[in-house]
């Protein structure tokens, strides 16, 4: 969707754009709320969210007891494509690069598994919720003055 509109928005009417903005508003609202539109769909034809709320079982609401990475990539990529839309309409239409490059870096996403504003939140050091990483303990072996004989 966010590809699409861009595309039709940069080659068609700007005011496609909108959508571009809608989806950034929802990706926000998620955030917040945790209740996901898209995630209520496919809850309703089966499939299970990895995020959901383990207390609401007829719905897909995402957790939202802490913030962690994956809650924290909505708000993010929701304000920037929010920002990019509407900049594209009062500023310059160039803005509308930038909410195609966020619409192919989540196609590459999930062709591929890597994206590039996870590994920053990561980096900065957000916990993800998916893969929690267990904390490091150094391991101490403590080292002998003197050599030991054998006897």
């Amino acid at each position: 969707m966010l590809v699409t509109s861009t595309t039709l928005a940069w080659l068609v009417d700007p005011q496609f754009i909108v959508f571009v903005a809608i989806t950034g508003l929802t990706s926000i609202s998620v955030a917040f709320t945790g209740w996901c539109p898209v995630g209520n769909v496919l809850h309703w034809f089966g499939l299970r969210g990895l995020l959901a709320d383990p207390a609401r079982p007829h719905l897909y609401v995402m957790r939202t007891d802490g913030w962690y990475l994956e809650r924290r990539i909505y708000v993010t990529v929701g304000v920037n494509i929010t920002l990019a839309s509407i900049l594209s309409l009062v500023h310059s239409p160039y803005w509308l690069g930038f909410t195609g490059f966020v619409g192919i870096a989540m196609v590459w996403f999930s062709a591929t598994g890597f994206c590039i504003l996870a590994n920053y939140l990561y980096w900065i050091g957000c916990e993800p919720r998916l893969v929690p990483q267990p904390p490091v303990t150094p391991v101490h072996e403590p080292t002998p003055v003197w050599p030991q004989m054998h006897t």
